[in-house]
């Protein structure tokens, strides 16, 4: 995997903040983005919470 575009998702957990913390790593490119400087987030299945939660952006 081609690391200049490699990223980390870290969830922010649900409603009860179960969850909070797990990490995805995927491939993203902020140069197509009209504001580049804005963070990526994104909904993705949570094992620890056994549901759909939202994923930021980390550095």
């Amino acid at each position: 995997m081609s690391q200049d575009l490699l990223i980390k998702l870290v969830s922010v957990g649900d409603e009860k903040g179960v969850g909070k913390g797990h990490v995805y790593y995927t491939r993203y490119n902020n140069k197509n983005k009209k504001n580049p400087s804005q963070k990526y987030e994104t909904k993705k299945f949570n094992p620890v919470a056994k549901k759909h939660t939202v994923y930021k952006q980390k550095k």
